[in-house]
């Protein structure tokens, strides 16, 4: 055998070694993140009443289509709090691929909504202590005019476990204030974890109430979004996926996921922000957020653009 036939030979090995070892790694990473997808399903269409807004056809990612996720922030799973919960944060994301946009569209907790399955008119924030995340889509499918396709819940603790497995986020901070023992300044800023959750739950110093909350807590969402798409995120997948896993629900299974990551991508690229506002009302002692007519046909007629429904 002459020196060039051995040397192939050799660099052949090296190869197939290289390739079975790369070949065990991507199998591994594919078994962990489908092993935590599927300790996060939780199905819930079979509980869900029908609210009369429905698809002409039904959803099929494989094709792109545009699509709605609901995200759900329960407070439960920090301070000692293991209930069901109310859901302090709701957020509708429409996903479009054609535009390669997402929009986060914040829901005020204290909307006054109907709750359906419930025969009550109350904050929506009650739908989810009242029938969990069935009720929550129910409820605002009705009352925003699209269909709600899926849902992601998360508790407290998964917030500060997610930031933290990123590597911690950086938001641009607009009003400067001081809680739970943490300074939070003016301009770019960097959170940790426990740091992320304090800046989003934060709503009494601020002289715009829960609307400057939920801006917060969209600006922690996209700037999570964004870092779990980076190449941080994707080394540091384990931590990911553990903070994921004990903290996180979802009626996507794995599948779904799948599809969401090969043909959506370009669209969590792009994120913007939307918000369903209120005004300040007491009905028998009670504070809510009554939505006007108008703003309600305005965030109606921009989830449906942006879900491409007539």
């Amino acid at each position: 055998m002459s020196g060039i036939q051995k040397f192939f030979i050799w660099f052949l090995g090296i190869l197939l070694v290289l390739v079975t070892a790369v070949t065990v790694v991507v199998a591994k990473v594919y078994l962990d993140v489908k092993g935590s997808m599927n300790e996060t399903f939780e199905q819930v269409e079979n509980k869900r009443v029908d609210t009369g807004v429905k698809r002409q056809e039904k959803l099929n990612l494989s094709e792109q289509q545009p699509f709605s996720v609901l995200l759900l922030g329960v407070d439960t799973g920090d301070l000692g709090r293991t209930e069901q919960g109310r859901s302090d944060t709701m957020m509708l994301a429409t996903v479009n691929p054609q535009n390669k946009e997402t929009v986060i569209t914040s829901i005020p907790r204290d909307t006054y909504m109907e709750i359906v399955g419930y025969g009550t008119i109350d904050k929506i924030n009650h739908a989810h202590a009242f029938g969990g995340p069935a009720m929550s889509m129910d409820s605002l499918e009705k009352f925003l005019n699209v269909p709600i396709d899926h849902y992601v819940s998360i508790n407290m603790q998964g917030v500060k476990d997610l930031v933290d497995a990123v590597g911690g986020v950086d938001v641009n901070n607009d009003l400067e204030f001081d809680i739970e023992g943490h300074h939070f300044p003016l301009g770019p800023i960097h959170l940790n974890g426990e740091e992320a959750l304090a800046f989003s739950r934060m709503r009494y110093e601020d002289p715009r109430g829960d609307y400057g909350r939920q801006k917060r807590q969209r600006d922690v969402v996209a700037a999570v979004a964004k870092k779990a798409l980076s190449l941080d995120g994707v080394t540091q997948y384990q931590a990911v996926l553990d903070a994921v896993s004990a903290n996180m629900s979802t009626d996507l299974d794995f599948g779904a996921m799948q599809k969401i990551a090969l043909n959506y991508r370009d669209a969590f690229g792009n994120i913007s922000n939307d918000q369903l506002k209120g005004d300040g009302d007491l009905i028998n002692g009670i504070s809510y957020q009554i939505v006007s007519d108008e703003e309600l046909v305005r965030v109606q007629g921009e989830l449906r653009r942006q879900l491409g429904l007539e």
